[in-house]
């Protein structure tokens, strides 16, 4: 049954039979969806913590819950927060900067620009004990479709853990550097979630002056930890007008020092004017207050309750114009935690194909294309479910399913890119795997996640353009140049086919190459580089591409790189712009079926190795469950620095992957002593955005 057409009724009696069988409540992550639909809470549970490790970070407003906290929960309170006193801070702070976007021809017809975005709530983790620097599993929720994105939501937190969530560093990095901002969640729980109202009271308190206290703290931490800004979600029922003005004036504080430091605040409806929670589906006279007074902006856009209807939106629209907002700062809640692509939606109440956008999309929960997998789920299943997700059942953006009951994003919103200064590279890693490979040979056997590692993928996934069979196209994570994963282009091959790969818009000069490191498991396969130096004329037309032949593979040969000079597109001119990259195959004699792995791709007019990190150090250790944990860390090297890389020194030379962040600090778990060692040796590199890799600097420790 879609939300928005649930009887308000049906709420509390759903929720009491939710309740009645799930004895961890306390403890859930319930949120809008299960406020708005009954759906039974995720219970969190963290695993067993890692001696010394750092977790995102959670809290209380002011006030702690009654009793003693669970097992590997840490309750505290916002207001007494302080940047230098935060042990955790700088395993948690993001280093990438948030990325300017834009806007290539649309690969469809139905797809526009302009119009309605797309929020997307979503669970990364439990609360408590969510890893700061991403963990020893490749089962993780490597959320890639970034070009579809306009903001994404941090969801969490419960009455037995904390309301109050920091996103980590491996999401806030792997997003900026695809241009979408990442807000954190203040939750406040309704009363059968074990909501209290003292903690609604809490967040809006007023100090001496008049000012909002967590409000200034809530912008403390967003800047402290590089994050975009908030997600308000009052949920707790039972307060009045007067909280309700408390309320609305901490949002006008919170927004103005946001705004101030280029931050954002959404409002999810839910409290109403008169201080109760009645959820609306709609922007009205009952929550105006919380999106825009008579003083102005009170948030920067509000996510509609799952229970709107094509009335309510259009009204809803209509109503945002009326107070010269713009209509697409609405999000209409879809929840697809339970079904995800099978959801019923009423698609044309939001993103018609005939007439303009109504309002924007929000999704909740849409870690379904994960979380619906089996048990044994691998990396490429993933993929897959979630290419599926975004692009629709075609798998391809530019002959998008119109017709199913599934609206894929790609079908209506326009992708975007970031891919606009060289040098630009990519390994198409895509922040997890089953072992990490350098320069194709594995150097960890150790599964892994770790999105602030993921790269800028193909944004136009998978469109392959060919008069003959289509191949598959992949990720592919059982074997790599660098990283997790490759991308694997797979199939019969009965005529040439075209892939494309990234929207850009690099510049283009006599000095500029294109490096690209490729293999042919089954062949022999003919390669092209396609290159654009200008768009498409019309949405949906094929990307104009001029091909230079980048050598034949035969199987059996290896990794190889090849080098293209681009400076022949200039046609005279001094410079240019390339707007668009990709490959087309051919199969070779003899060949009707190709198996292509491309491991990287360079853009750049020189290369040199980036500067090394300074004064490494071992800042703390502790006795682990099977070794000892330790904490490192180290000063930025000057210049530009994609990410930083730990090895450790084994005692025949060789060397072992510990992990990778942008950031400047590591946390090394369960490190036993090798057969002969006397010192634990740690090695740190600078990698550049062309991964070009500087020399090691090193600290050790005797056992």
């Amino acid at each position: 049954m879609n939300p928005s057409e649930t009887p308000r009724a049906t709420r509390p009696t759903r929720r009491t039979v939710v309740l009645a069988g799930a004895a961890t409540a306390a403890t859930a992550l319930a949120g809008p969806a299960a406020a708005a639909t009954g759906a039974a809470p995720e219970a969190a549970t963290p695993a067993a913590a890692a001696a010394n490790a750092p977790y995102a970070s959670y809290w209380y407003p002011d006030s702690l819950p009654a009793g003693t906290p669970g097992a590997g929960i840490t309750w505290r309170g916002l207001k007494t927060w302080r940047a230098d006193d935060d042990p955790d801070l700088a395993f948690n702070r993001a280093s990438v900067p948030l990325a300017p976007r834009f806007t290539p021809v649309p690969v469809n017809t139905t797809a526009r620009a302009g119009q309605a975005r797309v929020s997307s709530l979503v669970s990364f983790g439990p609360t408590a004990q969510n890893p700061s620097q991403g963990s020893a599993t490749a089962d993780y929720y490597a959320l890639a479709h970034w070009q579809y994105i306009d903001e994404l939501v941090f969801w969490g937190g419960s009455s037995g853990e904390g309301l109050i969530l920091a996103p980590n560093a491996p999401v806030v990095d792997a997003a900026h550097r695809n241009g979408v901002p990442v807000l954190g969640n203040v939750f406040l729980p309704p009363a059968a979630y074990g909501g209290q109202l003292q903690w609604t009271r809490d967040l809006v308190q007023r100090d001496p002056a008049g000012g909002y206290p967590l409000a200034d703290k809530l912008v403390e931490v967003a800047v402290a930890y590089g994050f975009d800004g908030w997600f308000i979600n009052a949920e707790t029922g039972g307060g009045n007008a007067a909280l309700a003005t408390d309320m609305n004036g901490f949002l006008r504080r919170l927004r103005a020092l946001s705004q101030a430091r280029g931050l954002k605040v959404t409002w999810y409806d839910s409290m109403t004017t008169g201080g109760g929670v009645s959820w609306q589906g709609a922007l009205n006279s009952a929550n105006q207050t919380f999106f825009q007074d008579a003083s102005g902006k009170v948030s920067d856009s509000m996510f509609l309750d799952f229970r709107w209807s094509a009335a309510t939106l259009a009204s809803s629209g209509t109503l945002a114009q009326n107070l010269g907002r713009d209509r697409y700062e609405l999000w209409a809640g879809v929840d697809v935690e339970a079904s995800g692509w099978n959801r019923s939606v009423n698609w044309n109440a939001i993103v018609p194909l005939d007439r303009p956008h109504v309002v924007s999309l929000g999704f909740y929960r849409p870690e379904w294309t994960r979380n619906q997998l089996p048990a044994g789920r691998t990396p490429g299943q993933f993929h897959a479910a979630d290419d599926r997700f975004w692009t629709g059942q075609s798998l391809d953006p530019s002959s998008p399913d119109t017709a199913g009951s599934w609206r894929a994003p790609a079908v209506t919103v326009a992708d975007r890119s970031t891919v606009r200064a060289l040098p630009f590279a990519s390994t198409f890693n895509t922040g997890h795997g089953l072992r990490w490979y350098d320069r194709g040979t594995v150097t960890s056997t150790t599964a892994w996640n770790h999105l602030g590692l993921q790269d800028r993928l193909p944004n136009r996934r998978w469109v392959v353009r060919t008069t003959g069979v289509r191949p598959a196209v992949t990720f592919d994570f059982a074997d790599a140049w660098r990283g997790g994963s490759s991308l694997l282009v797979d199939g019969a091959l009965t005529a040439p086919a075209t892939v494309d790969l990234y929207s850009t818009r690099l510049p283009l000069t006599a000095d500029t190459v294109v490096d690209l490191t490729y293999r042919a498991d089954a062949g022999p396969v003919v390669v092209e580089l396609a290159v654009a130096t200008r768009e498409p004329a019309t949405p949906g037309a094929a990307v104009p591409y001029t091909y230079l032949p980048a050598g034949t593979l035969r199987p059996g040969t290896g990794w190889s790189t090849a080098t293209l000079r681009l400076s022949g597109l200039l046609a005279g001119q001094p410079s240019g712009t390339v707007h668009a990259l990709g490959l087309r195959l051919t199969a070779g004699t003899g060949a009707t079926s190709v198996r292509f792995r491309l491991g990287a791709l360079s853009v750049h007019n020189a290369t040199t190795a980036p500067a090394a990190p300074a004064a490494p150090r071992i800042t703390s250790t502790a006795p682990d469950t099977t070794g000892t944990a330790f904490r490192l860390a180290w000063d930025r090297a000057p210049g530009a620095v994609r990410h930083y890389e730990l090895h450790r020194v084994l005692p025949d030379g060789s060397r072992r992957f510990l992990g990778g962040t942008p950031g400047t600090a590591y946390h090394v778990p369960a490190v036993q002593a090798e057969q002969g060692e006397s010192a634990v040796r740690f090695e740190v590199r600078s990698v550049s955005e062309a991964y070009q890799v500087s020399s090691a600097v090193g600290t050790e420790r005797p056992w």
